[in-house]
């Protein structure tokens, strides 16, 4: 952090950013999307620089352990049954190859392993093969987040048991353009697993998709949404639509990339303390959007090849574009901790008897 005699000045039409609100009415939210571009990246910056360091970003990696043949509708996936976009269904991945990539995230510098499955809900047999996958994953020292559809109460708590960090399920929009996007699932329902989730005693991660043919007033109104959620999520993830041929949505109107960074800017501003992160999307994104994004507050990113079944920004471009930036991994501080220690080199010992029980829990996830 810089010494204090080189902070700005306060702005005094700034709310306070250590008093964290669950309360802001939409004509207020409304009003910071209208500030002018340089007054609202000022005030993101003043916040942000209050609960980070301005130049690190938390690096995840995410890998599909299940592709394809969702029964979901959302207009925008290519996983979607429902669209003809060329994807093949996937079975879900063997267990051995899921700490493989885990492994390698880590050693690329990610600090936190992101899982992904096609389904509506997991499955008690799919959940059994999850939970391993969360057990192993978190032995290597990383943070793990899951992202599998719906889960009750008694899957959220299995999850949480196992070690699960973060639990990923996006609001997507608002809820009066949700129906425009989905009709399988219901607003109330993705508030209801993110309930679950937090009542497991997981971190949630939430954010949506913005360049879905939504008004200005309906990324307010998402925002919104997820301002209510108390506490706020720790992880924001905004998402610029990547428009797949075959889904509805492929021909949407592309969203003007400065309405994009005003979007991060509030997001920063509404939750102060939540890692913001820049997703989907990035690899149609300029170098300069994303260092304004990164200005705007953006202090998280999806690292490597593939985001899911789309593409993202290669590794050495990331690395390039953070020299050029001058930001660095944001370090995990628990990595280093004894109990993390100690539970890696159980799993190390463990290492015969995990092979063997992961291919007594292998099978075809794509089975009915």
């Amino acid at each position: 952090m810089p010494p204090a005699s080189h902070a700005a000045a306060p702005d005094a039409n700034l709310p306070d950013a250590a008093a964290v609100r669950h309360d802001w009415r939409l004509d207020e939210i409304e009003a910071l999307f209208a500030l002018p571009f340089n007054d609202l990246l000022f005030r993101a910056q003043q916040v942000h620089r209050r609960h980070f360091d301005a130049n690190a970003v938390q690096v995840s990696t995410l890998l599909s352990i299940k592709t394809g043949a969702c029964p979901e509708d959302c207009k925008y996936c290519p996983q979607s049954g429902h669209y003809a976009t060329g994807l093949d269904k996937e079975k879900l991945l063997e267990i051995e190859k899921v700490v493989e990539q885990a492994q390698a995230a880590r050693d690329a510098g990610a600090s936190r392993f992101c899982m992904g499955a096609a389904w509506r809900s997991p499955r008690d047999k799919d959940l059994e093969v999850v939970l391993e996958m969360v057990r192993r994953v978190k032995a290597l020292g990383l943070e793990t987040c899951m992202t599998l559809g719906m889960v009750d109460t008694d899957q959220a708590g299995r999850l949480a048991e196992a070690g699960l960090d973060y639990y990923n399920h996006n609001l997507d929009t608002s809820p009066e353009y949700y129906g425009e996007i989905i009709t399988t699932r219901t607003y109330a329902d993705r508030l209801e697993t993110l309930a679950n989730v937090r009542e497991a005693g997981m971190k949630v991660c939430s954010g949506g998709i913005l360049g879905m043919g939504e008004a200005p007033r309906d990324r307010a109104a998402l925002l919104q949404q997820l301002v209510r959620l108390d506490p706020h999520p720790e992880s924001v993830p905004i998402n610029m639509l990547i428009k797949v041929p075959g889904t509805p949505l492929e021909d949407v109107e592309d969203l003007d990339p400065v309405e994009f960074i005003r979007a991060i800017a509030v997001a920063r501003i509404l939750m102060p303390k939540s890692h913001v992160r820049l997703s989907a999307g990035r690899e149609q994104m300029s170098e300069s959007t994303q260092a304004l994004a990164f200005l705007a507050g953006a202090n998280s990113i999806f690292y490597g090849d593939k985001l899911l079944t789309t593409g993202n920004p290669q590794a050495e471009r990331d690395r390039a574009l953070f020299a050029k930036l001058g930001l660095h991994p944001e370090r995990r501080a628990s990595c280093a901790d004894d109990s993390q220690a100690q539970a890696g080199l159980e799993a190390a010992m463990a290492r015969q008897a995990d092979e063997a029980r992961a291919a007594a829990l292998a099978y075809d996830a794509t089975e009915a």
